[in-house]
């Protein structure tokens, strides 16, 4: 019962994904209906035709020894029209089942593509990429599917009631004999789709969480490779691998078993039909042309039933696929924008922090009501031990979260009610892990923004980048690879940099995004940003003395919390816990240099 319950839900519901396609594609889906009817309609035609030739010249023939020339004309002259109007209605089948299901898969990327890009960080986060690629691929492949084989199916099924209908009018006792058939047919159609539509739902899981680990395996290679995990790595992928082989070479056993069933059993029919029709024919009771009318039809009415099954076959892939699409298309937690602008000028931003508190797990919180201001054309460096919420808050005033409480404010506004886009508009964050696409130095500065070479060049000299861009071997033009491979870790931030410099923000966060750069360099980045043509607010999270020494005031973070704020030397002075935490990367180099030593 419970098997009978899954075949006629997934049925269900891969016809309720198709209906989704008709009534968004109504016309292209009508062309190719009315195609796929004209092909039906015809090659049942043939078998008319067929028995017409049988009884009109072939006969004949044989009787009086010689063919009318006007009744050969008129025979070739059925054929190739039949044959012609036939091939119109394969094209229009084909092409508008093609043009449906390409528009449907476009439609769908557009869509989940854009639900991407609306939900908050915090979505993403509990989302592994390789599922989110997978979402707007391969399931999205599977979910329309069926509409391929749509239209054939439907007009196939025209087919089969004229050719039934053909059937009965040339003769009833040759009809019934041949409509034996299709209670067999039905039988093992049905027998295939509950041995294969299981199989066929667990492989499309199973290219879902391959494609996790492949992707997972190839965004950390380096980390694979310099603990030396290729074997392990590889046997993960390799177990989920095989596991996807053997479900889809048990679907393979399946259909290999059934499909030759499918065939078998209308030729069997056609034999007992002529078998039949031999002994009517020599008693009289029918013609031969009846006979050969008959068992064609017979042939061609095994196909709608194939066809079909066909359709029933890509339901199982189209319901996983699209029931894991709708669950992102419905996923909740979009984050809405206002409808006021940015403040813009040419001195920096005055960006305020008020009661903010936030948790990525209900019962935990990271935030607790953090409170602060940065002055327009301050220098703030935010200081505090790993996990005391430091890049979450980056996060916060960027807007790449919400916070659960409290909020911040750009210029008295809060960011919340920025229209879209005017944020990015005047504020710009750098990560520590710098991201750089496969594109040139160019293309990655200003990420397809109309932006001068000038200017490019003017941010370069600000990152500290100008000197080894310029010893590229072309320059601006040189490609970075993916990710920026060519160039090293602090290279890399430094483009990064550029490309939030060229941006002119009256904001910036760096969130220790000079870690890869030796401090001599960081100090001249440091300096030029304060020292620059437009006074920007400068929020830094940083580990170094040298760096936090440069900031104008130093918040000090201990557990999610504000401990202490004011002046490096201030802060020196008064709280051990921050002096201990400061001093804490001088007092490991000199114990390593002692060890040494």
């Amino acid at each position: 019962m419970t098997d009978e319950r899954t075949r006629r839900g997934t049925m269900g519901a891969g016809a309720a994904v198709l209906w989704i396609a008709i009534r968004r594609e109504p016309w292209v889906f009508a062309v190719s209906t009315a195609g796929s009817v004209i092909f039906g309609a015809l090659t049942v035609a043939d078998a008319w035709v067929l028995g017409w030739a049988t009884d009109h010249v072939v006969l004949p023939a044989f009787e009086n020894g010689e063919i009318g020339t006007d009744m050969l004309v008129a025979v070739v002259a059925l054929f190739l029209g039949v044959a012609l109007l036939r091939a119109v209605g394969i094209v229009a089948r084909r092409l508008g089942a093609g043009i449906m299901q390409y528009r449907m898969q476009a439609h769908t990327r557009r869509a989940v593509t854009r639900q991407y890009l609306a939900l908050p960080m915090s979505w993403h986060q509990r989302h592994p990429t390789g599922q989110l690629l997978s979402n707007a691929n391969s399931d999205v492949e599977a979910a329309w599917g069926p509409i391929a084989p749509l239209p054939m199916a439907l007009g196939t099924v025209v087919m089969m009631v004229i050719a039934v209908v053909q059937m009965f009018l040339t003769d009833v006792v040759l009809a019934l004999v041949g409509a034996l058939v299709f209670p067999a047919v039905v039988l093992a159609n049905i027998a295939y789709q509950r041995r294969a539509s299981p199989l066929m739902t667990k492989a499309q899981q199973l290219r879902a969480e391959l494609s996790e680990v492949a992707h997972e395996s190839f965004d950390g290679a380096m980390v694979v490779k310099t603990l030396g995990r290729e074997a392990e790595e590889t046997e993960r992928f390799a177990d989920m691998a095989h596991q996807l082989r053997d479900i889809n070479i048990r679907a393979g056993r399946v259909r290999a078993a059934f499909d030759p069933t499918l065939a078998a059993l209308p030729n069997l029919g056609v034999l007992v039909v002529l078998a039949v029709g031999v002994a009517r024919v020599l008693n009289g009771q029918t013609d031969a042309g009846d006979v050969v009318t008959v068992a064609f039809l017979l042939t061609i009415v095994s196909f709608p039933i194939r066809s079909i099954g066909w359709l029933l076959g890509e339901f199982p892939r189209s319901v996983v696929g699209y029931q894991r699409v709708r669950t992102v298309l419905r996923a909740t937690g979009e984050m809405p924008f206002g409808e006021r602008t940015a403040t813009t000028g040419e001195s920096g931003s005055r960006l305020e922090i008020e009661h903010l508190g936030y948790r990525y797990d209900p019962d935990q919180r990271l935030l607790d009501d953090v409170t602060f201001t940065v002055e327009p054309g301050r220098t703030v460096a935010l200081v505090g031990a790993t996990a005391s919420g430091k890049s979450t808050l980056t996060n916060l005033m960027t807007r790449l979260v919400d916070p659960d409480e409290g909020r911040v404010l750009l210029d008295g506004t809060d960011l919340r009610d920025l229209a879209r886009g005017e944020l990015a508009r005047v504020a710009a964050i750098v990560q520590q892990t710098a991201f750089l696409f496969d594109d040139t130095v160019r293309g990655n500065v200003t990420l397809g923004a109309d932006v001068s070479d000038e200017d490019v060049w003017a941010a370069l000299r600000a990152a500290q980048a100008d000197g080894f861009v310029a010893a590229l071997p072309h320059g601006l033009d040189t490609r970075l690879g993916e990710r920026g491979t060519s160039l090293s870790g602090g290279q890399r931030q430094r483009i990064s940099l550029a490309r939030a410099l060229v941006r002119e923000p009256r904001l910036l966060i760096l969130d220790d995004a000079t870690s890869a750069v030796d401090p001599e360099v960081e100090a001249r980045i440091l300096e030029a940003l304060r020292s620059g043509t437009h006074d920007t607010t400068l929020v830094v999270v940083a580990y170094r003395k040298a760096t936090i020494a440069l900031a104008d005031e130093v918040v000090h973070l201990e557990d999610g919390r504000v401990a202490d704020r004011g002046t490096h030397a201030e802060l020196l002075e008064r709280s051990p816990a921050y002096a201990n935490l400061v001093n804490a990367y001088e007092v490991a180099a000199e114990l390593e240099v002692e060890v040494t030593e």
